[in-house]
């Protein structure tokens, strides 16, 4: 586990539960943690509550790195008794801990190979995939008569500097699959050698995953490294954003769920991870992520390629998993001096 994960763990410990259900007494209480963005969760759970009034859930919510150290830091006491749409490569963390509970939910015959792990009763299950994406302020572009790129290897043309922000990979998912993904995609000797130019042109490194591309919608960048939804999101908000998805391809995780470990599982948590992999929240996640666990013949959302799960990289979740710690240490020890100060 690498310093910053215990520093923003002590931050998160004094984070405000959530509570998303006005709900009768005498209900179950669920505790819920998930790096799943904000403006998705109410929608989702507004389909919860409606066929399961007797469960009053409790949502914890934060990037994914902080809800990785969280939940490492708890593993002697465990809080949470689910994990909603956070990174597989974080819940293979877990598991490796011995933290997980296998669980086979229902309809998970449904659910495509790799969007679950390889165990006959799963120890994690995924929902859907994100991707990194560039999102791009066309105005300030313009104004400053900069081009907008294309690719990794456009992003370190000195024509930039000082124009790109991206998150810090030990606080964010999508930064550490950016990373994973440079890593994988050049090797790591020409990877780091690559990292080493974009930081070069790099303002300022993010906790947050999505905050760059708010940052870019909002004028305060001209160039942030996210991921694609965010992206979308902003520009429907009527912000002068495009998202670029990269020539060479994405980076990308699933965010999945798990059944955390504990001295007595409820079953309100199995009722939960059912519904979490149900068609009517598919369905949900389909509107505004194209690569779902299983197919819901929900069009392809507008932006996104025609065949988006060809923008992914080969990914070796394994590998990033096993080399995470090692891999944030090294970024943190190169890079860590352009990190936003933490609050």
């Amino acid at each position: 586990m690498t310093r910053r994960w215990l520093q923003t763990t002590r931050k998160m410990m004094l984070t405000p539960l959530l509570l998303l259900a006005a709900l009768p007494a005498g209900a179950e209480e669920l505790l819920v943690y998930t790096a799943l963005e904000d403006d998705e969760i109410p929608g989702y759970m507004e389909l919860f509550k409606k066929s399961h009034a007797g469960i009053d859930v409790k949502i914890v919510r934060d990037s994914t790195g902080i809800i990785t150290a969280k939940l490492l830091a708890e593993k002697d006491n465990p809080q949470a008794d689910v994990v909603w749409g956070t990174a597989a490569t974080s819940l293979m963390l877990f598991d490796q801990a011995g933290m997980i509970e296998p669980y086979a939910p229902k309809g998970l015959d449904k659910v495509r190979p790799f969007m679950r792990d390889g165990n006959t009763v799963p120890h994690w299950v995924g929902i859907k995939a994100w991707e990194t994406g560039f999102c791009v302020n066309t105005v300030e572009m313009e104004a400053k008569k900069l081009p907008v790129p294309k690719s990794y290897a456009d992003l370190i043309n000195p024509v930039y500097k000082g124009h790109l922000v991206m998150p810090n990979p030990a606080s964010s998912g999508t930064g550490y699959l950016t990373v994973s993904a440079i890593l994988q995609l050049m090797g790591e000797e020409k990877g780091w050698a690559y990292l080493d130019k974009l930081h070069d042109n790099m303002s300022s490194y993010t906790h947050s995953g999505s905050k760059p591309c708010k940052m870019a919608g909002a004028g305060e960048t001209e160039i942030g490294i996210s991921f694609a939804y965010r992206g979308f999101m902003q520009k429907k908000k009527g912000e002068p954003v495009v998202t670029v998805f990269p020539s060479e391809g994405s980076g990308w995780d699933v965010e999945a769920n798990a059944l955390i470990k504990k001295a007595k599982v409820k079953e309100s948590a199995k009722t939960f991870l059912d519904w979490a992999i149900s068609a009517e929240v598919m369905s949900a996640y389909a509107k505004v992520y194209p690569v779902t666990a299983y197919a819901t013949g929900v069009a392809i959302p507008e932006g996104y390629p025609a065949e988006p799960e060809k923008q992914l990289i080969k990914n070796d979740f394994s590998w990033a998993a096993a080399n995470r710690a090692r891999i944030l240490d090294e970024w943190s020890k190169r890079y860590d001096g352009k990190s936003e100060a933490k609050k």
